[in-house]
C-alpha cells in the first residue's frame, strides 16, 4: 500500500491477517498512533511505515515497539521520516532479529538505549537527523555485521569511540553535523572497507589521522569539513586514488598543498576552501582530468594560476578567490566563462577575459631583451656540453665495439638479470593469465620495435630473458611493467574473463582510453613508422588511474615510404607476417587490414571504438542493416582525425 495518498491512521484490522510476511504503508499521509497489536503478526518480516506523519512526539508513541517483541521472523523496520518523539524505548533491544532498522528523521531525544548493542544482525542502523544526545556508545563495536551506520545530524558529544574499529564490515560511516569532540581516532583506519566516511560539521582537533589517507577502499566520499583540524593535509592523501569526493574544508589546515594529490586520478569533488594553506596550486592538479568541482577559496595560495587547469575539460566550478595569486588570468578551459569561476579577492590579477574587467598584463621588454639573452647564453653553453658529450660517448663506443660487437640489434644492457627459473615462478608456471602472448619467432621484432618506442601509453619493458627452459629447448621472453586494472577487453566483457569488476568503465573513461590509444598510434605512425599490427582490446591494458597502454609488439611491421602521408600516399612494411589490425575472425568476416598498411591500424581502432560505445558483440550486430564495415570505418575514421 506504499506510495499512495491514502490518510487517516492504520487500521486495526491488519492484524487479522495472521499470515502477512510484508506489510508496507510507507509514503502515505497517514495519522495517529500505530496500532499495538501488530505484534500478533508472527510470521511478519518487513514493516515499512516510514514517510507518513505518524506519531505525537508523546510517550504512547513508540508502544508499538514493544509489542513487535513477539515478531520472532521480523528483519526490516523502517519507520523514518514520522513524528514520533521522545525517548527511544528500551525495548527496541529485544529486536534481535533485524538486519536493517531505520528510525532517521523524526523528533527522537535523550540518549541512544545501551541495549542496541543486542542487535548481532544488523547490517544497517540509520539514526540521522533526530535529537540523540549524550555520547556514542562504546558497545556499538559489538556490531560486527554492520554495514552502514548513519548517526548524522544529531545532538551527540564526546569523543569517536575507538571501538568501532571492530565493525571490519562497514563501508558507510556517517557522524556528520554533532558535538562530536577530541581528535579522529587513527583506528578508523583498521577499518578496511569503508566507501564513504563523513565526520563534518564537528568539533574534532587535532591532526588528520595518516591511517585514513591508507584506506584504499575510500572510493565514494571523505569529508572532514567544519571542523577544527590542524597542521597540513598528509601527502599520503596520494593513496587515495579511487576517491571521488574530498572535502577538508574550513578547517585550520596550513601548510601547502601536497603535490601528491595529483595522484587521486579519480577525484570529481575537490573542496579546500576555508583554511590557511600557503604556497602555489601543484602542478599535479593537471592530471586531475576527471575534475568537476574545484574550491581553492579563502586560503594564503599565491603565485600564478595554474595554467595547466585550463586542460581540465570537464570542470563545471572553479574558485580561487580570496587569496593572493598574482599575474595573468588564463583564457581557456574553465576560463572562458565568467559564471563558471571565481576571482575575486585577488588584487594582483590581469588579463583574462574581458567579462573580468581586469588591467591589461604589462610587457616587460627589457626583461624579455634579459632573459632572451640568457637563453642565447644558456643554449650555447648547452650545445657545447652536448657535443662534447656525443663526442665522448661516440668514441666510447667504438672502442667498446670493437671489443664486444652486439650480437642482437636490442640491447638491454642497464635492466636487471632475470633467468629462466625466476620467471617461471614468477608467472605461476607461465599461466595464460600472467601473458600477453608472444611467439618465438617474433621475438627479436618485437625487441626491434620496442627498441624506438619512447611513449608513456606503451607498456614499459623491463627486462628480457635469452636462456634455455628446464627441456634445454631456447627460451626467450620480454618482461614489461605489470599494469594493474588488466586489459580493456576484462572491463569491456567482465562476463567472459575471470577478473571481477565491481564498476565498469564510464563514459569519460572510455573517452580517455580513447584518447589514449589514439595518441599512442599517431607517436608509432608518425615519429617511429611502426605499424602495431595486432591492435585489439586483449592487446590494450589499462593502469591503476584507468590510463590505456598498447602492447604486443610481435607482430610490429616498419613502415618504408614511397611517398609522403597524404590521400595520394603509400606506404608499404616489412617485418614479420601475422593477423593484422584486428581479431583472426573479424579479419576473415570482413576483410579488414588485409594490407599492413597505416590505414589496417586505423580500422581496428575503429572497430575497438565502436565496440567501447557501442557495448555490442561481435561486429555483425552493429550492422545489421548489412552496412559495410570497412567503408563505415574509412568513413568516420580518417587518419586525419587519429
Amino acid at each position: 500500500m506504499g506510495g499512495n495518498q491514502f490518510h487517516g491512521s492504520v487500521p486495526v484490522s491488519l492484524a487479522n491477517a495472521s499470515q502477512l510476511q510484508d506489510l508496507d504503508i510507507s509514503h502515505n499521509f497517514l495519522t495517529g498512533q500505530v496500532p499495538t497489536n501488530l505484534g500478533n503478526l508472527n510470521d511478519l518480516q518487513r514493516f515499512s511505515l516510514g514517510h507518513n506523519f505518524l506519531g505525537n512526539s508523546t510517550s504512547q508513541d513508540f508502544n508499538f515497539i514493544t509489542s513487535l517483541s513477539n515478531c520472532n521472523n521480523l528483519k526490516i523496520l523502517f519507520f523514518s521520516a514520522n513524528n514520533f518523539g521522545r525517548l527511544l524505548p528500551t525495548s527496541i533491544a529485544n529486536l534481535s532479529t533485524l538486519y536493517i532498522l531505520g528510525m532517521g528523521r523524526n523528533h527522537i531525544s535523550g540518549k541512544i538505549p545501551i541495549g542496541v548493542e543486542n542487535l548481532v544482525n544488523l547490517y544497517e542502523l540509520a539514526m540521522e537527523i533526530n535529537l540523540f544526545s549524550g555520547v556514542i556508545p562504546f558497545s556499538f563495536g559489538k556490531l560486527g555485521k554492520l554495514q552502514l551506520l548513519d548517526l548524522g545530524g544529531n545532538l551527540l558529544s564526546g569523543e569517536i569511540p575507538t571501538s568501532l574499529d571492530n565493525i571490519t564490515q562497514l563501508y558507510q560511516l556517517y557522524l556528520d553535523e554533532n558535538k562530536l569532540e577530541g581528535k579522529i581516532p587513527s583506528s578508523i583506519g583498521n577499518i578496511q572497507l569503508l566507501k564513504r566516511l563523513d565526520i563534518s560539521q564537528n568539533k574534532l582537533i587535532g591532526i588528520i589521522p595518516q591511517q585514513i589517507f591508507g584506506l584504499f577502499s575510500l572510493s565514494e566520499l571523505l569529508n572532514l569539513s567544519q571542523n577544527s583540524l590542524t597542521s597540513s593535509l598528509p601527502t599520503q592523501v596520494g593513496i587515495l586514488k579511487n576517491i571521488h569526493a574530498l572535502d577538508v574544508s574550513e578547517n585550520k589546515l596550513s601548510g601547502k598543498i601536497p603535490e601528491t594529490i595529483g595522484d587521486c586520478l579519480s577525484l570529481e569533488i575537490l573542496n579546500l576552501q576555508s583554511n590557511s594553506l600557503q604556497g602555489p596550486i601543484p602542478s599535479s592538479f593537471a592530471s586531475l582530468r576527471g575534475l568537476q568541482q574545484l574550491d581553492l577559496s579563502r586560503n594564503n595560495l599565491s603565485g600564478k594560476i595554474l595554467e595547466d587547469l585550463e586542460s581540465l575539460l570537464i570542470l563545471q566550478y572553479l574558485n580561487l578567490s580570496f587569496n593572493n595569486f598574482e599575474g595573468e588570468v588564463p583564457k581557456k578551459g574553465a576560463f572562458r566563462n565568467a559564471t563558471t569561476f571565481s576571482i575575486v579577492g585577488n588584487g594582483k590579477l590581469c588579463g583574462g577575459i574581458p567579462e573580468l574587467q581586469l588591467p591589461l598584463c604589462p610587457i616587460q621588454k627589457k626583461k624579455q631583451k634579459k632573459t632572451s639573452t640568457i637563453i642565447i647564453l644558456v643554449t650555447t653553453i648547452s650545445s657545447i656540453v652536448f657535443f662534447m658529450t656525443i663526442t665522448c660517448l661516440c668514441v666510447f663506443y667504438r672502442r667498446k665495439s670493437r671489443k664486444n660487437p652486439p650480437s642482437m640489434p636490442f640491447i638491454v644492457d642497464k635492466l636487471f638479470q632475470i633467468s629462466y627459473k625466476e620467471l617461471f615462478q614468477a608467472t605461476a608456471g607461465f599461466s595464460p593469465e600472467n601473458l600477453i602472448g608472444q611467439a618465438s619467432k617474433s621475438f627479436f621484432a618485437e625487441c626491434k620495435a620496442l627498441s624506438k618506442i619512447r611513449h608513456r601509453n606503451r607498456v614499459k619493458i623491463l627486462t628480457c630473458c635469452s636462456s634455455i627452459d628446464y627441456k634445454g629447448n631456447d627460451f626467450k621472453a620480454l618482461v614489461f611493467d605489470f599494469i594493474e586494472n588488466g586489459s580493456l577487453e576484462m572491463w569491456l566483457h567482465p562476463e567472459e574473463s575471470r577478473i571481477d569488476h565491481s564498476q565498469t568503465l564510464n563514459l569519460l573513461q572510455r573517452l580517455h582510453i580513447a584518447i589514449d590509444v589514439a595518441s599512442a598510434l599517431n607517436y608509432l605512425h608518425d615519429h617511429c613508422e611502426i605499424i602495431q599490427c595486432d591492435l585489439k582490446p586483449s592487446n590494450i591494458l589499462l593502469n591503476s588511474g584507468m590510463t590505456a597502454h598498447v602492447g604486443d609488439f610481435g607482430l610490429a611491421r616498419f613502415l618504408t615510404k614511397t611517398t609522403s602521408y597524404s590521400s595520394q600516399g603509400q606506404t608499404s612494411s616489412i617485418g614479420m607476417k601475422g593477423t593484422i589490425g584486428i581479431e583472426d575472425k573479424y579479419t576473415a568476416e570482413y576483410g579488414i587490414g588485409s594490407e599492413a598498411t597505416i590505414s589496417g591500424d586505423v580500422y581496428s581502432f575503429g572497430v575497438i571504438l565502436l565496440e567501447m560505445f557501442t557495448g555490442k558483440r561481435p561486429i555483425e550486430e552493429m550492422f545489421t542493416d548489412g552496412l559495410n564495415l570497412h567503408n563505415f570505418v574509412r568513413a568516420k575514421l580518417t587518419r586525419r582525425v587519429m
